[in-house]
């Protein structure tokens, strides 16, 4: 059962996650808003697509490391707070959700890629170490980002499992998995008709 404390610092994360990373970057370096182009999401790959490297490398550190600073400063205030494991679990959850729905930002946000990937990473860094290699793997054989994302997605509850077992833990996987296959919707329609854009080959 949360405690108030747990759903306290649920918010703090959710607040954090709320930090969309591509339009403060793209905003600093003077870049139109990625909302305005390509695939309107605002994530690094679409960041990329404005041309410029740096911002979507800035991107994809800063979504990546607001997932990892939520569930480790909620992990470094449990003894001295009372966090649960429930309250670190809906900590994962709510930065997680504040990427995809930013309260700053008109709740139009990314996908979740990053965030989950440094959400998981800090949660436990073999279960992030495992997802990393099989999002890597296929991307290197496909070069198609959103199919990496989608077997990535798909097998984090089954590695949630192996490294939490049963639990509030475990639940916080399933549920990031199922928003990142959700969030992925469009692009599996575009992967069904073979209409997805891969990446080419230098």
């Amino acid at each position: 059962m949360a405690s108030g404390v747990d759903w306290l610092a649920a918010i703090v994360a959710y607040l954090i996650g709320s930090l969309s990373f591509a339009v403060i970057v793209s905003r600093a370096l003077g870049l139109p808003n990625p909302h305005s182009y390509g695939s309107g999401n605002p994530g690094a790959t679409n960041v990329l697509r404005s041309g410029s490297k740096k911002a979507a490398l800035l991107t994809l550190l800063g979504d990546t490391a607001k997932g990892v600073v939520a569930v480790l400063l909620a992990r470094a205030l449990a003894p001295s707070l009372g966090i649960t494991t429930t309250g670190l679990a809906l900590v994962a959850v709510a930065v997680f959700l504040g990427h995809l729905y930013p309260v700053f930002f008109a709740f139009k946000g990314g996908k979740g890629v990053a965030t989950a990937a440094g959400v998981l990473w800090a949660l436990d860094w073999r279960l992030g170490l495992a997802l990393t290699a099989i999002w890597g793997l296929v991307f290197a054989v496909t070069r198609v980002s959103s199919l990496s994302a989608l077997i990535g997605a798909a097998a984090t509850p089954l590695l949630g499992y192996v490294f939490f077992g049963p639990g509030a833990l475990f639940a916080a996987t399933v549920v990031m998995a199922l928003l990142l296959i959700w969030r992925h919707r469009a692009n599996m329609r575009r992967l069904a008709s073979g209409e997805e854009a891969a990446f080419k080959r230098r």
